[in-house]
């Protein structure tokens, strides 16, 4: 009887599916008067609202997402087919089956579909013969990726759902049966219930041992109390083996929302953001984490959360001897413990204080900061208008100003708006931008040796834009001296979104106008063009002055399209000049 009844089923959709291939579909007004029965006398088409609702969504659902959001486009009706809640779920379940908890929102089948859609981490090595981007494992359990740390042998991604994985570095056989190292192969749950991690803060990922995981877990019931209680805690795991060495946990009233290090090994301090926005801090060594024994650590209040109480801190970064808050208004705030680095910083000693580092210095900027990016000896800020600030040592042309003369402050770097991510290195820094056609593209200045800027091996003074292909929802980066990594994640819920300068500001400051891309000052325009033609000039070779030259348009206030235009116009003059074919290219770009 079962298979009687599958097999009237089977005939069944047979019949409906031949009888569908006669019927051409169109969409049209429903009260149009159409009728089936005309179709063999050419009359009038089936409208496809005609069908179900809830058939026209189970059909969507098998279309993969970039057909869903195009069809979604077309007219109203496929529009409201197309984001339907049951058609995400649908997605969701069939792109990630394994995650059961949707989360919460306005969306949350839509944006949990998304997520687990355009996940990925991707990385180029810098050395080696096969320059190209390669795509990691990607964990089946990962509800999209939020976060991602390389470290010394491996890198960690943390998901939307809280759980830590362990991405490991392993040999493996190739194709052609070859033993070859290939990075972030494999994977394995490290924990769950995590909120946030960090380690060394140092951009070498040689001294990144330790991982410090800020999680939540259950603590079983105290004598004369009812119940378990949840609380927080900072678990030390070795990042060679993922082998857990330390835990300390905290009161149940306490609940915290970020991790940050700053300092040595041996007087680490570990930065805790509570979600009230009160900074507390402990100090622990690092070389005797290893040792099976228990203390105590004391939690203090951060002097940031002392002095200044009624600011309520929204996110931290750190480095080695400094960190950077950001408060929820916007404002920035700076600790700076050696003396070395608060020179390079602000060009000068004259308010530091050698024997109060956590004393908090506010910046002065013009807006509201989004977010920002903090090198060794170096900065990025981003303000709510889109625009990049830039302060500190410019050695090498890491601070993209065009020249490389140190900033005390912030200084605007006029060319570049509305990125999608900063990021500032040891002695370089790369943006993350979108062009006008929606396409990502990654723009680095600074020091190039190592290839840590591939196609500009002697690196720029200003941001240019590097020889590597972006993933189209590339949202974050990170370069370590081997890898330049990028994270692909997009959240419908946590898009930034940036204002328009007012015309006020537009009219009053020598930042490029609108309509035209050009400076607003025509006498330091003239002067800069009269710069860049002498220092063509004093070029040697052909080969130096299209290299320069190719730096001077990377200079230069244009729009990124035509930027894109004369450095392709550069090369085809070049490898004309040098007797190349037109049709081979640099194996970099």
């Amino acid at each position: 009887m079962v298979r009687r009844s599958r097999r009237q089923k089977l005939q069944n959709l047979t019949r409906l599916c031949i009888q569908e291939e006669g019927l051409r579909v169109k969409r049209s007004c429903p009260s149009g008067g159409l009728e089936a029965g005309n179709e063999k006398e050419g009359g009038n088409p089936i409208s496809v609202q005609l069908f179900p609702p809830e058939l026209v969504e189970h059909i969507a659902s098998f279309l993969p997402v970039k057909d869903v959001v195009a069809l979604g486009q077309t007219c109203h009706y496929f529009h409201e087919v197309c984001d339907a809640e049951g058609v995400w779920r649908r997605i969701c379940r069939r792109l990630s089956p394994c995650v059961r908890d949707h989360g919460c929102g306005a969306r949350p089948w839509k944006r949990a579909a998304i997520l687990n859609y355009t996940k990925g981490l991707y990385f180029q090595a810098f050395g080696g013969r096969r320059r190209c981007l390669s795509k990691s494992v990607a964990p089946m359990l990962a509800h999209g990726y939020r976060r991602f740390l390389p470290t010394k042998d491996h890198v960690f991604i943390l998901d939307y759902m809280g759980t830590l994985f362990f991405l490991k570095n392993a040999l493996v056989s190739s194709t052609l049966g070859q033993i070859q190292w290939k990075r972030a192969c494999r994977y394995v749950v490290l924990c769950r219930g995590a909120k946030d991690f960090a380690s060394d803060p140092r951009c070498d990922t040689v001294y990144r041992k330790y991982l410090y995981v800020l999680a939540t877990r259950e603590q079983p019931a105290v004598v004369g109390t009812t119940g378990s209680q949840t609380c927080d805690c900072v678990e030390v795991y070795l990042q060679s083996s993922g082998q857990r060495v330390f835990k300390m946990t905290f009161h149940h009233s306490m609940s915290f929302k970020q991790i940050v290090l700053v300092g040595q090994e041996t007087q680490r301090a570990l930065l805790l953001l509570t979600e009230e926005g009160k900074i507390y801090s402990l100090v622990v060594n690092e070389t005797q984490l290893d040792q099976p024994r228990s203390y105590t650590v004391q939690l203090a209040l951060r002097k940031m959360s002392r002095c200044l109480p009624h600011l309520r801190v929204a996110c931290m970064a750190s480095n080695q001897s400094s960190t950077l808050y950001i408060t929820d208004q916007g404002e920035v705030y700076f600790e700076v413990h050696t003396p070395g680095v608060y020179r390079d910083l602000f060009g000068t000693l004259q308010a530091f204080d050698p024997l109060d580092h956590q004393m908090p210095l506010a910046l002065s900027l013009p807006a509201k900061v989004l977010f920002c990016a903090l090198g060794y000896n170096h900065l990025g800020l981003v303000d709510e208008f889109g625009r990049i600030f830039m302060q500190g040592n410019n050695r090498y042309g890491q601070l993209g100003t065009g020249d490389k003369m140190d900033r005390g402050e912030p200084t605007q770097v006029h060319y570049l708006r509305r990125p999608t991510a900063l990021w500032c290195g040891l002695n370089h820094s790369l943006v993350l931008s979108q062009t006008s056609n929606f396409s990502k593209e990654l723009l680095g200045c600074g020091c190039g040796a190592g290839g840590r800027l591939p196609g500009w091996p002697k690196g720029s003074a200003s941001f240019v834009k590097l020889h590597i292909k972006v993933p189209l929802c590339a949202c974050s980066l990170c370069s370590t001296r081997e890898c330049l990594y990028m994270l692909s994640s997009h959240d419908i819920e946590h898009c930034p979104v940036y204002r328009d300068l007012p015309a006020s500001r537009v009219g009053g400051s020598p930042e490029p106008s609108q309509g035209t891309g050009a400076f607003q000052d025509p006498r330091g325009t003239a002067q800069a063009c009269e710069e860049y033609l002498s220092q063509i000039h004093s070029c040697l070779t052909l080969q130096d002055r299209m290299a320069k030259m190719k730096e001077i348009v990377g200079w230069m206030p244009l729009m990124a399209a035509q930027k894109d235009f004369f450095w392709e116009a550069l090369d085809m003059l070049q490898r004309a000049a040098t007797g190349s074919s037109p049709g081979t290219s640099n194996p970099e770009s």
